[in-house]
């Protein structure tokens, strides 16, 4: 089983690091110099030469892409200084002549147009794309195994089809556009009656400082955002239940006289909810790492929106930021399941 982890972690390290490779080559490729982003269209030369040289833009693109790696690890070498140690907070673990091997959280630098840190940045927008997705995906595992379950219990009846042509539809629809027909239709057409607005945040302030939460701006990102996954869930949990209710075990307990409904909801469905964990698994980090079209048509203050907020300035460093958190939120929770698998099924773990 320890070797099955470390493989995993391993597996991880090297996902992970091919998205710092590919995501620091190909926005560095992009137009736009940072130094003038940072400063402003109307500094000297000088000026940008001074910001170039501390942001290391004066060196090959090669060196930069190992600076960007140092800052970036947890285990990096940095020269020991007090602007060091002010700018990484770092610990030190070993000395040799003016440089140091640290650890420390990983240092996503600044953004060019606040000059606030990244980490700090992300910090913000994380609690609204957190609680926007675990609404959703509760939504979605409540609904999507209601409706499998009576779709697999009504199987080759009416219900049966109309079940598995709401879920195509919620597949086939695309995300973008159900969001802005929910937002037309429930925030605009008949908004005096559900008293939804059309943009807005969980956490909202109001004028004196003070955060709110607002509960109605939650409804329909949320079941926006849970759609898809609810018809994933629906034909997975409809499948898996057809095949469970076939089982042998299934018919020897009716034949000892449990009830249909005892079986089918204590016995069966909890067999059958296997794939279903993959599912959701998947759903729920993509949904943490970020749901770009929902969370800009509902103004929602989430990593998404802060993601395509930097790419249109060229804020490079939350752009990367942003993804690199993506990356690792899905590196980690598919990790996590992995060894969650491995757990309960040690022949997994065995191969």
């Amino acid at each position: 089983m320890f070797r099955f982890i470390i493989r995993k972690l391993a597996y991880g390290f090297l996902v992970l690091l091919g998205v710092v490779c590919a995501v620091f080559f190909l926005f560095m490729a992009l137009p736009g110099d940072p130094a003038m982003l940072t400063m402003g269209q109307r500094t000297d030369l000088g000026s940008l030469d001074a910001v170039n040289k501390e942001l290391g833009l004066d060196k090959p693109k090669p060196v930069q892409f190992i600076l960007y790696l140092n800052d970036i690890s947890p285990l990096s070498v940095h020269f020991n200084s007090n602007q060091n140690q002010e700018k990484y907070n770092y610990t030190s673990l070993l000395s040799f002549g003016e440089r140091v091997v640290v650890f420390k959280f990983p240092y996503l630098r600044k953004s060019y147009q606040t000059q606030k840190s990244v980490t700090a940045i992300i910090a913000t927008a994380l609690p609204n794309t957190v609680v926007l997705a675990f609404a959703a995906i509760i939504f979605a595992i409540i609904i999507g195994i209601f409706l499998g379950t009576v779709a697999a219990v009504a199987h080759q009846t009416w219900l049966d089809s109309s079940v598995l042509f709401v879920s195509v539809l919620g597949i086939s629809v695309p995300s973008f556009f159900s969001a802005i027909l929910f937002q037309w239709v429930f925030a605009f057409v008949l908004s005096s009656f559900t008293g939804l607005s059309m943009t807005g945040s969980f956490f909202m302030p109001d004028i004196f400082g003070v955060t709110h939460l607002m509960w109605g701006n939650l409804v329909l990102p949320a079941i926006t955002l849970g759609l898809r996954p609810v018809a994933i869930i629906t034909q997975l949990t409809r499948s898996s239940m057809l095949d469970v209710l076939s089982q042998d075990y299934v018919r020897t307990a009716r034949a000892k006289g449990l009830g249909y409904t005892k079986v089918v909801f204590k016995h069966a469905l909890r067999n059958a909810l296997n794939p279903v964990l993959t599912a959701v698994s998947g759903w729920f980090a993509e949904m943490l790492a970020g749901a770009f079209f929902i969370e800009m048509i509902f103004g929602w203050n989430g990593i998404g929106k802060l993601t395509v907020e930097a790419l249109n300035k060229n804020d490079f460093p939350v752009l990367m930021g942003s993804v690199l958190f993506a990356a690792s939120i899905f590196v980690a929770i598919n990790i996590l399941v992995d060894i969650l698998y491995g757990v309960f099924d040690p022949r997994i773990a065995r191969k």
